[in-house]
């Protein structure tokens, strides 16, 4: 946002009389606060806020913060070390104070100039990091410190991070928000005359105005962020407070305007033109079902180049060979390749060319953030999918994302919200879940055993669906070297302890059509030997698996798992031939009623065992109430997986005795 108007001498003095006027000097330590070697409300932290403060001020254009930590562990001395971002140019940071207070009361000030370094530079902007270190930090020490950041001629409204990774005993936060409304525009010239927030709050707490024109929160006892597995977008999920320049009153009256405006550039890109029709009447036959159409479409454009998998070419680069940035779908098209988003709507314009129903459908990124219709910014949204209409159901499709196959979608995209077209308008959409049957990965391994455990044998991981588009994308945009290494990490996670899982090759890497496989070689030892008796894995994949929330008795937030799966494993053990199979592990079957399932299952036939596991996860994400069911799940699960196998080694025969 910035401002037509601007009374300088006025903001110049208020900007020489602000130090020592807004927040003051440095508080003086409790006696309390000196002794304290733990915090009852966070038991176990390592650090706690004492007392956090920001102030904003959008006519004096500043942001200052200040914050007293107490460190109680070793592992907290490390935010001795502060960083401090911010846009050479535009913004500065100022007035930076610090120092360290001892147990004892003894006060040692910063004193070394803080470090300014360069973070990211191009040539549209530069991001540099301001750096300084509090001295003599030690276990019971008090970390105090400040500064400010000031920016130029344009309205910066803070987003409040009211939750932070440790516990806050209280908080403070203020902002003024610009007083000549009518002055401020946004982007797109239009007057931004109303300030609304979103906010994420603990129940009873909400931001209240005083009548001087100043809004206001105070907090105490923030529990610090959670530190769970599976945790879903966490900028969604915490406290928080952002505010934000609008003008729009309403949810409806915001998205009805900007989602119009937003429709009519997807219309735009996707607008027909006499190449594309052309090229579309090439590809699918007037005969082809709706179906065939959408299909024969969705291969030729997922043949084009998508550049945010490989490299965007430069405006120098474009300039060079005589082109422009793509204005729309036909260049695209022509130039065989464009960005997810330029793809995703060059296969809309086609599938309208062929006749089928097509909108466009923005979300946001799952692994970055939840949509909320009420925060009033299209910024939420990342991405474009294609809903087409086949047979009366509109199928969400996902051109943008390479090497997706047809009616894939990115987990990113599973289960997620943003704004559609439809026949009536802009509305909003959501995407569905995945089926668990859609992902599916076979891992099978036959392995020789001889008399001492030591194995050798071949490994196939065979996946489809989200498994193995993970790792096409995953060879799209690193090297072989780099894939490799990644593949014998989830190895070494998978097999049994002495075992070296060692990656060769894939087959059906670059083809999203066929089963993607990845074949590893297995050598090592798996086996404990005592007197007669030689004790086995009886799972092989799982037998050292770390399954997810067995540790953990409870749960703060919804548990995430990205998509729904099923894994199935069948190992053949080859044994010596003078060994018999004492005990094997136990048929099993592991139900949680409408979410999933573990079966496992062996037959010994003479020296061959054979093992077979199947997994079966119908869901993706699960509400932190549902926690209780979801743990004592895996844990049974983890229980049936350390089975063993247990081989007895028969005697041998003496020489002349029949």
């Amino acid at each position: 946002m910035r401002t037509k108007v601007w009374l300088q001498a006025v903001l110049t003095l208020a900007v020489c009389l602000l130090p020592g006027t807004l927040w003051g000097q440095f508080q003086p330590p409790t006696e309390e606060e000196l002794k304290m070697t733990a915090e009852p409300k966070a038991p176990g932290a390592s650090a706690i806020y004492l007392y956090s403060e920001e102030t904003d001020d959008d006519n004096l254009h500043f942001h200052s913060y200040y914050a007293r930590i107490k460190v109680l562990t070793e592992k907290a001395k490390e935010l001795a070390t502060v960083t401090i971002p911010y846009v050479k140019g535009s913004d500065k940071i100022t007035d930076i104070k610090a120092r360290t207070i001892h147990a004892d009361g003894t006060i040692i000030p910063l004193d070394i100039k803080p470090s300014d370094l360069v973070e990211v530079k191009n040539a549209a902007y530069q991001i540099n990091k301001v750096v300084f270190t509090l001295p003599s930090v030690e276990v019971g020490s008090i970390l105090e410190y400040r500064y400010e950041e000031r920016y130029d001629e344009h309205l910066s409204s803070p987003t409040w991070e009211v939750q932070q990774k440790y516990f806050v005993r209280k908080a403070h936060y203020s902002f003024k928000p610009y007083k000549f409304m009518g002055d401020v525009v946004d982007s797109k010239g239009n007057s931004a005359t109303r300030l609304l927030c979103s906010y994420n709050l603990p129940d009873g707490k909400k931001v209240e105005y005083e009548t001087i024109g100043r809004y206001k929160l105070d907090i105490t006892d923030v529990p610090p962020t959670p530190d769970e597995e599976f945790m879903p977008p966490m900028d969604s999920v915490l406290a928080h407070v952002v505010f934000y320049y609008t003008p729009y009153d309403t949810k409806d009256e915001y998205w009805k305007h900007e989602g119009g405006k937003w429709s009519k550039q997807m219309d735009h890109f996707a607008g027909e033109s006499k190449s594309l029709k052309e090229a579309v009447s090439q590809i699918v036959a007037p005969a082809d079902s709706e179906e065939i159409k959408a299909r024969k479409l969705y291969d030729a454009v997922m043949k084009l180049d998508n550049t945010d998998y490989t490299r965007s070419k430069s405006a120098a680069e474009l300039k060079q060979e005589h082109m422009k940035a793509a204005r729309d779908a036909e260049d695209v098209w022509t130039r065989k390749s464009g960005a997810s988003d330029e793809i995703a709507l060059t296969y809309l314009a086609m599938a309208r060319i062929a006749g089928l129903k097509a909108y466009a459908l923005e979300v946001c990124d799952r692994n970055r953030e939840i949509f909320d219709p009420f925060y009033l910014s299209l910024r939420q949204l990342d991405d474009v999918l294609v809903l087409v209409a086949i047979k009366g159901k509109d199928i969400p499709l996902d051109p943008g994302t390479k090497f997706a196959e047809f009616g894939l979608l990115d987990w990113r995209h599973l289960l997620v919200s943003g704004i559609r077209q439809t026949d009536k308008g802009v509305d909003f959409g959501t995407t569905p879940g995945n089926p668990y049957n859609e992902s599916v990965t076979l891992r099978t391994a036959d392995v020789t055993v001889s008399k001492d455990g030591t194995l050798k044998g071949t490994a196939r991981i065979s996946m489809n669906g989200e498994a193995a588009l993970r790792w096409r994308k995953l060879a799209a945009a690193n090297d072989e070297d780099e894939v490799k290494k990644r593949f014998n990490e989830q190895m070494r996670g998978l097999v049994p302890d002495g075992v070296t899982a060692e990656f060769d090759h894939f087959l059906g890497l670059d083809d999203s059509h066929s089963q993607l496989m990845g074949i590893v070689k297995l050598s090592g030892n798996m086996g404990t030997a005592t007197g007669k008796h030689v004790f086995l894995p009886g799972v092989f994949f799982e037998s050292q698996a770390k399954h997810p929330f067995v540790a953990q008795e409870k749960r703060q937030t919804p548990v995430d798992m990205e998509y729904a799966e099923t894994v199935r494993d069948e190992v053949t053990y080859h044994l010596p031939e003078n060994f018999t199979v004492e005990s094997a592990p136990a048929e099993t079957s592991i139900p949680w009623a409408g979410h999933a399932t573990m079966q496992l299952k062996s037959v010994t036939n003479k020296n061959d065992v054979i093992v077979a596991r199947a997994f079966i996860r119908g869901f993706a994400l699960v509400a932190a109430p549902d926690y209780a069911g979801l743990r004592d799940f895996y844990q049974k699960t983890a229980t049936a997986d350390q089975q063993q196998m247990v081989l007895t080694m028969a005697p041998v025969a003496k020489a002349g005795t029949q």
